[in-house]
């Protein structure tokens, strides 16, 4: 039942798109960098726990590149997001109503469903240490869902990451 729970929601994840946009320097040789860490002070405006999540995945992915995690880096990692809150729109109708010989009348509402989400704008920015400048920033929107399993944000920050990743290094012509 775990194993058909996982597939349905990495299946769910997939299925609901992220926009992904990157900007870099086009002057930039990107073959030199080989090594990275991140920003010693992290402002990226999650918990502890997620900082450890994005972290995680982000060393995975780099690595799978061939970066170096190092202690005296080229790259500098900094991550941080953007929230809002999106209240839900689903709604139950509840009402009672009545009338006869012309004469109605009734009281309405709704009852939302489901729980709220929050639309996250995440950044990733690449500095180059001897220049300290920014060099390439990929920005991913999304949508997580307030009250998340550690399990669905780990697949969320894994699919965003990932696409976010993809266009680092930029390719060249």
């Amino acid at each position: 039942m775990k194993t058909v729970l996982s597939i349905v929601l990495v299946s769910f994840l997939i299925s609901c798109g992220a926009t992904v946009h990157y900007d870099y320097d086009t002057q930039e040789n990107f073959t030199k960098y080989t090594t990275y860490n991140y920003y010693p002070t992290l402002a990226s405006g999650l918990n502890q726990l997620d900082d450890n999540r994005i972290i995680k995945i982000t060393d995975s992915l780099l690595q799978l590149k061939g970066f170096i995690k190092s202690g005296n880096p080229q790259l500098l990692l900094n991550f941080y997001t953007k929230e809002g809150v999106i209240q839900p729109r689903n709604t139950i109708g509840v009402g009672v109503g009545g009338g006869g010989r012309n004469v109605g009348y009734g009281i309405s509402g709704g009852i939302p469903i489901g729980g709220r989400t929050i639309n996250q704008q995440f950044t990733i920015d690449f500095i180059a240490v001897s220049k300290d400048q920014l060099i390439w920033q990929g920005v991913a929107e999304g949508a997580i869902k307030e009250k998340a399993s550690p399990q669905w944000k780990e697949a969320y920050y894994n699919k965003i990451i990932s696409k976010i990743l993809k266009g680092f290094p930029p390719k060249t012509n």
